[in-house]
């Protein structure tokens, strides 16, 4: 009888391997980073062997960690980095370029000859989706336009498209499996939420071959098995979900109207809106969270996103730009040194700002400084810039949805921060949940890979396994977090637009 699932949590700045037990807990962890590379002013870029090697060196880690054999894991489930892009030979294996990274902004000027063209409606519609750099469709394009005999090999059938997730599977399979799941694909500006299927208008309008695209899954399916040199027999891999889907999924908001928000590199809050796509009027993202079921009937969960593109970023910013902490988890503690961020507001618009303002011509600023500020200020003004942004996403998603959010539930890196959670909780003036299982991104790809397979019965007895660690209460009176929000959107307003086209 096996004992595990094993998640394969492949994130922006490193990647792990996790082993759960039945009871959801975690019975191992390796990590791994791998490193960021950065060409020009807003654009970011990985090395996919980097990927590759630090993902199959955790999971080969865990196993050694758990004295564990193939034997020991039910499943594999993978879940990944959204967005990020990457092209490779067919036959070769080899990427025919660095991944495009989600944060990059190096296909800014093709989003706006689309928006110039007058597609942003016809893409919204039929994706969800605003039209952005953030997304894979327009990525792919700069790549067969810009490698050299790229889009000759693309029309030839000689190369492949995957998201993350995607090119590892492909790799653990040696080749054999070549596919993504609903949620991934709904990431793409090219798969067509309502028809669940690739869109040929759209493909056509990007310049994207049909056939270097995966086949779509259900995020909870057998798709095939590792090979047998990687870890000494086969695994099945059972589990595909984007990792804010997969987070949402392994925070157990299986019913509509429950939400949770992420804070890793970036943000992400997502809201279930049940079985059918809620188009948003405010510039979220309208998604799919997961896909059940059968190719053939896939029973779909949608959601509404909204998507902050630098937040634990920059804290590392704090640590790696401005030399301010030497570890991330020091952030905390020089914030405490300061009683507030007295009139200081970071706006870390490093890469531009995502929802719901979509502006990559956005930049970095501080405002408020005096000669009173000092570095806590600073430190303290960054977490505070977490919280205001999930509050602006926060405030589009009911006006959506149209009704009121009692609590959220948080995970992601910084949420052991007790001073961010709290002024979350405050600034939000809601009650914010943190779960003894934290990293719920893995959790969600191991229940999904572990439903596939019979290792637990139903999200029902998943969502038995959910238990709460902390629950922040807002102690803020209404007038000071009103103030202190206007001070934010006041910032926000003058960091915007200030790239020159």
């Amino acid at each position: 009888m096996a004992r595990y699932v094993m998640a394969l949590d492949q994130g922006t700045t490193s990647s792990r391997a996790m082993l759960f037990d039945h009871d959801g807990r975690v019975a191992g962890i390796a990590q791994r980073e791998f490193p960021q590379i950065f060409p020009a002013p807003g654009l970011v870029e990985h090395d996919p062997e980097a990927i590759w090697a630090s993902q199959l060196g955790t999971a080969q880690e865990v196993l050694r960690q758990a004295s564990a054999t193939p034997a020991d894991i039910a499943a594999i489930g993978v879940t990944n980095q959204r967005e990020t892009t990457i092209l490779w030979e067919k036959a070769t294996g080899k990427p025919i370029h660095n991944a495009i990274v989600w944060q990059s902004r190096l296909s800014a000027p093709i989003c706006d000859d689309l928006i110039r063209r007058g597609l942003a409606p016809t893409i919204r519609a039929k994706t969800g989706l605003e039209v952005d750099a953030y997304f894979s469709g327009t990525k792919i394009q700069w790549l067969l336009d810009h490698v050299s005999g790229a889009r000759q090999q693309a029309e030839r059938g000689e190369l492949l498209f995957g998201t993350v997730d995607t090119f590892l599977i492909w790799r653990l399979t040696g080749g054999k499996v070549h596919v993504t799941d609903h949620s991934n694909a709904s990431r793409t500006m090219l798969f067509n939420i309502n028809t669940l299927d690739w869109d040929d208008d759209l493909l056509r309008e990007l310049r994207v071959p049909r056939s270097i695209l995966p086949r779509v899954v259900p995020s909870s399916a057998v798709y095939g098995q590792t090979e047998t040199s990687l870890f000494g027999a086969p695994i099945p891999i059972a589990g595909d979900a984007g990792d804010q889907q997969a987070a949402t999924f392994g925070q157990a908001c299986f019913a509509p109207g429950m939400a949770k928000n992420t804070y890793g590199t970036g943000c992400f809050m997502l809201l279930n809106t049940g079985d059918q796509p809620h188009p948003s009027t405010n510039r979220l993202l309208t998604t799919i969270g997961w896909a059940l079921g059968t190719p053939q009937r896939p029973q779909v969960t949608y959601m509404l996103e909204g998507s902050v593109f630098v937040a634990g970023a920059a804290v590392q910013w704090l640590r790696d730009g401005l030399g301010i902490i030497q570890n991330s988890a020091d952030v905390e503690r020089l914030a405490q040194q300061v009683p507030d961020a007295d009139g200081v507001y970071v706006v870390p618009a490093f890469v531009g700002l995502g929802a719901p303002y979509w502006d990559a011509r956005a930049r970095g600023a501080i405002f408020g400084l005096t000669r009173g500020s000092t570095a806590a200020h600073v430190a303290r003004a960054t977490l505070d810039a977490m919280a205001y942004q999930t509050r602006d996403l926060l405030e589009a998603m009911l006006a959506d949805a149209d009704e009121a959010l009692q609590t959220l539930r948080v995970d992601g890196g910084a949420v052991v921060n007790d001073l961010l959670m709290q002024f979350q909780a405050d600034i939000l003036g809601v009650q914010v949940q943190r779960p003894v299982v934290r990293e719920t991104t893995a959790l969600g790809a191991a229940s999904l890979a572990g439903l596939a397979v019979g290792f637990w019965r139903d999200q029902a007895e998943l969502a038995s396994h959910w238990a709460l660690d902390r629950e922040f209460t807002p102690a803020m009176p209404a007038e000071q977090r009103d103030r202190l929000y206007a001070g934010w959107k006041k910032a926000i307003s003058r960091a915007r637009e200030w790239e020159d086209d």
